[in-house]
Parts: C-alpha cells; structure tokens; sequence
C-alpha cells in the first residue's frame, strides 16, 4: 500500500468513526502531533485522545487531498472539517451543539507502511469565533 493509499485509509475510518480501524494504520510508536499542543507517543495515547474527542466533538472531513513523496515515506493531507462541538471541552467555550467548518491539514511520516507521526494543524482563533468564544 503506498504511503497516498494509507492516508486515504485512515482518513476513510475516521469517517467511517472506526477508530479501531483507524489506529491500525498507526505504528506502535506513533507521534502525534496535537494542534497547537503537545506530542503524544503511543496507540494508547492516540486511542485516549480519539475517545476524548468522540466525547466532545462530531466531526467529517471532506475535499481531502493527499500529497506524496516518491520515497513513500512523507505525506501530506489537506482537507475542509466539517463538525459539530457536542460536550464542553475542558478549557474551551462551553459546548451547545455549535457546528464549525474549518480548513485544516495534517503531515505524515510513514515507517513499514504504517502511519509513524502525524502532525494536525488548523486555526484554532477560527475555531473559537465559531463556536462563539469572546
């Protein structure tokens, strides 16, 4: 599977809300990358982080567009997410079933064919006006 093929794949379970399948793409060891925070290490802690997330928000990317190296083993995805804020996440706006559209985009690093470190990024100002911070 090239490195386009799994990002595709991932991108499909997350969709899909198979987050099983979804953390299958992952190597062991994975790096993630959390916008404008900290990175975690681990299926474990990426499992934890899926399931708060599942908690707090509902969301579906579309128009994704995956770049690839011919080396396989750097990727990048660029998509629109379109989610609703469903619980109130801890040090954020309180949640009453705002819905967001945001632009957003991640960066991928690809060992043995699975997903080694992604890197999520979108505008977390854009986010906060509109769910309607102050």
């Amino acid at each position: 599977m090239t490195s386009e093929h799994v990002v595709r794949a991932y991108y499909a379970a997350f969709n899909a809300g198979d987050f099983e399948t979804m953390i299958g793409y992952l190597a062991e060891d994975v790096a993630h990358d959390i916008n404008q925070g900290t990175r975690e290490i681990g299926r474990t802690a990426f499992r934890a982080f899926m399931a708060h997330m599942d908690e707090c928000y509902t969301e579906r990317l579309e128009d994704i567009v995956v770049l690839s190296e011919p080396g396989g083993t750097r990727a990048a995805a660029e998509f629109t997410v379109h989610g609703t804020y469903k619980a109130t996440d801890s040090g954020l706006p309180e949640a009453t079933g705002q819905t967001y559209t945001l632009p957003a985009g991640a960066f991928f690093e690809l060992r043995d064919g699975q997903i080694a470190r992604v890197t999520n990024f979108y505008n977390l100002n854009d986010w906060l006006k509109q769910v309607g911070a102050a």
